[in-house]
C-alpha cells in the first residue's frame, strides 16, 4: 500500500535548515506527526513528498520557500510603539511572541530591533524565506 490523498499517515521526521540546524523533529515531540494527506494541515511540499511512499519507507528531500512558509515579505516588518507591549516584559531582538491581528487571528512574530520608544517587529513566519530539508519515515498508513 502506498500513500495517497485522503490517507491518514504517521510520519517520523527531522527538519533542518541549510546550515544543518534542526528546527523541528518528531523525536523532540515524542510522537510521530499524524495528518490526513492533502488536507492542508502541513505545508504543501511536505504533503506532496509523502505521496507514493510505502509504510516503513524513508526519504530525504528539500522544500523551497514557495512550497513551505513563503518568501520573506519586507512589508510585514513594522515599527510599533513600545507601549503596546506589557511594561514588565524585557524586549530583546529574537524574542518570539504571538501578535493579535485586527481580525482576531494570532500569528507568530519576532522582535528584530529595540530602540527607545520603538520596537521593530517581523510578522513573517520564522521559517519564511528558508529552504527546509527533511528526513522522513512513514510509520503508519491508514487508508479510507
Amino acid at each position: 500500500m502506498t500513500v495517497k490523498t485522503g490517507d491518514k499517515v504517521k510520519i517520523e521526521y527531522t527538519g533542518t535548515l541549510e546550515d544543518g540546524t534542526v528546527f523541528d523533529s518528531s523525536v523532540e515531540h515524542g510522537t510521530p506527526l499524524e495528518f490526513e494527506v492533502g488536507s492542508g494541515h502541513v505545508i504543501k511540499g511536505f504533503d506532496d513528498a509523502t505521496l507514493g511512499m510505502k509504510e516503513g519507507e524513508e526519504k530525504q528531500f528539500s522544500i523551497e520557500p514557495t512550497d513551505a512558509y513563503g518568501e520573506h515579505d519586507p512589508t510585514l516588518v513594522q515599527k510599533v510603539p513600545r507601549e503596546v507591549f506589557p511594561q514588565d516584559v524585557e524586549l530583546v531582538p529574537g524574542l518570539l511572541f504571538e501578535a493579535g491581528l485586527p481580525t482576531g487571528e494570532k500569528v507568530p512574530a519576532t522582535i528584530t530591533e529595540v530602540q527607545e520608544g520603538v520596537v521593530t517587529v517581523d510578522l513573517n513566519h520564522p521559517l519564511a524565506g528558508k529552504k527546509l530539508n527533511f528526513k522522513i519515515k512513514v510509520s503508519t498508513i491508514i487508508s479510507f
